[in-house]
């Protein structure tokens, strides 16, 4: 069959989804956001004076490192759901498993993230 189409018209819809630039600036800034975090996090772990839950409750207490803990949590979570994103759209070529496979990862990494930050709230609420 003759094609009338122009070279445009055929590629179009094949480029980019224009969300590329987006989604590596995300990507960059909380990588950027989580070097700070995950210093703090290491340090203040290390700096536990033991792994009882009574020493992490007694850490908990304060909340500075409460909102520390949920913001390196977000990142976290925010930053690898980016990353598996990634490499999901790179790698898998069948495109209804590429969608079931990202909608699964940011469903899963928004349920850690909020499982991570409720537990957080909990112990240091006292509940």
């Amino acid at each position: 069959m003759n094609d009338l189409r122009t070279p445009l018209a055929k590629v179009r819809g094949l480029g980019s989804a224009k969300d590329g630039t987006h989604h590596f600036w995300v990507q960059r800034v909380s990588a950027l956001a989580l070097t700070p975090l995950v210093i703090w996090f290491g340090l203040s772990v290390a700096s536990l004076p033991n792994a009882s839950y009574a020493s992490v409750v007694q850490w908990l207490d304060s909340p500075f490192n409460v909102v520390m803990l949920v913001s390196t949590l977000i990142a976290g979570f925010y930053h690898g759901a980016l990353g598996l994103q990634v490499i999901i759209e790179d790698y898998v070529s069948e495109e209804w498993v590429r969608i079931a496979a990202i909608i699964a990862v940011q469903l899963v990494s928004f349920f850690l993230a909020a499982l991570g930050i409720v537990a957080a709230l909990k112990i240091s609420l006292g509940a």
